[in-house]
């Protein structure tokens, strides 16, 4: 099943999936299910503008993988990996944001670095299509992009250790206690991001929301593929990140931006 299709598509909710969200998150147990644990987004139906119509139209042929579905609209079919040399025509460092919103820090990280590839994650299309216009302006050709759940990206689409860096730069919170499960960084996920991560691969991460920073670095603290690239408390903030409007808000609400960063441990025989 194609991505390559203008507008939203009339499409099955993405009711259940690795760490997140459901539609509605207070859904009775009886509401259709399509994965085995809920995921971290709700993809709300609506239309997009005409700009991001037109966006998508002219650009999602350059940018945006194909990729096979399992049963929900945003899931990978285990067993279709992508060859990512011979997706951008070269062997190259890789490197690949998890909800990547509207493509800002990753359209400059990759405008920046020609040298390395970059793949964005995203459920939400209107944000994949503002990522295609700017990358497109920016004559930024080392980047594609994929509509679909992260954890079955890395999972499903990626090949083991082919991924150098990892990026989850300010994730959906779920800051009500009885939404804390939903969050993507969470029990299990690390196995899946050491999963495509090379030995010696990085993890970034970075929250405005202090529980949250703390629950990384305890998930992360018990996660015996990684070990830290940082002393003390919290890593430096990381200078590859552009500063986006989800930094500006949590430090303009006086928020303490946590950064943290971690190393794949080398696979054992």
């Amino acid at each position: 099943m194609s991505g390559r299709r203008k507008g939203r598509p009339a499409e099955a909710p993405d009711t259940a999936g690795y760490p997140g969200r459901m539609p509605d998150p207070d859904a009775p147990e009886s509401a259709p299910r399509f994965r085995d644990k809920p995921v971290s987004f709700v993809r709300r139906s609506g239309r997009m503008s005409d700009g991001q119509e037109r966006a998508w139209e002219d650009h999602s042929g350059t940018y945006l993988l194909e990729v096979e579905r399992d049963a929900a609209a945003t899931s990978i079919r285990p067993g279709s990996t992508i060859d990512p040399v011979a997706e951008f025509g070269r062997a190259a460092a890789l490197v690949v944001e998890i909800g990547s919103g509207q493509g800002h820090a990753i359209v400059h990280a990759a405008a920046r670095t020609p040298e390395t590839d970059f793949i964005a994650v995203e459920v939400f299309r209107a944000g994949l299509a503002r990522t295609m216009l700017d990358a497109d302006r920016a004559r930024v050709r080392n980047l594609r992009l994929v509509e679909a759940n992260a954890p079955e990206v890395l999972e499903h689409l990626l090949p083991e250790a082919s991924v150098d860096e990892v990026w989850i730069f300010f994730p959906d919170p779920w800051h009500k206690n009885k939404h804390n499960k939903r969050r993507l960084v969470a029990d299990g996920f690390p196995e899946i991001a050491a999963r495509a991560l090379r030995d010696g691969g990085v993890l970034r991460l970075a929250t405005d929301w202090e529980d949250y920073a703390r629950q990384m670095r305890d998930v992360l603290a018990d996660a015996s593929d990684f070990e830290p690239a940082f002393e003390g408390e919290w890593a430096e903030r990381f200078d590859g990140r552009v500063m986006t409007a989800f930094e500006r808000k949590g430090i303009a609400k006086g928020r303490d931006i946590r950064d943290l960063t971690y190393r794949r441990r080398p696979r054992t025989a």
